[in-house]
């Protein structure tokens, strides 16, 4: 039987598809370290609003990760259209995704 961490572990790896778990960790390790958030409080249908986290937040938050991973992320529709975590990291992945190609 599966825990509820693992649940959700599967849910974010889901819902970033294409990115491997190391990967899937870093960046939700760096979203919880830049938007000062709690790591276990995000779940795939967490908003932002609900973890406080603002849209300077943001921009901290893609800059850490730019850094981290090398990868331009231009804040455009996809991404300011992202509200939950589980939104951000499709997103995320599909940008990863396609600067690796």
């Amino acid at each position: 039987m599966k825990t509820r961490s693992q649940e959700l572990g599967h849910e974010m790896e889901n819902m970033a598809e294409g990115i491997d778990p190391a990967t899937l960790e870093r960046l939700l390790d760096l979203v919880a370290k830049e938007g000062m958030v709690e790591r276990e409080t995000l779940k795939p249908d967490a908003t932002f609003e609900d973890l406080g986290i603002q849209s300077a937040d943001m921009v901290v938050i893609l800059m850490a990760i730019e850094e981290e991973f090398g990868v331009y992320i231009p804040v455009d529709g996809d991404l300011a259209d992202a509200e939950t975590v589980g939104d951000f990291l499709k997103v995320l992945a599909a940008r990863m995704k396609e600067d690796a190609a």
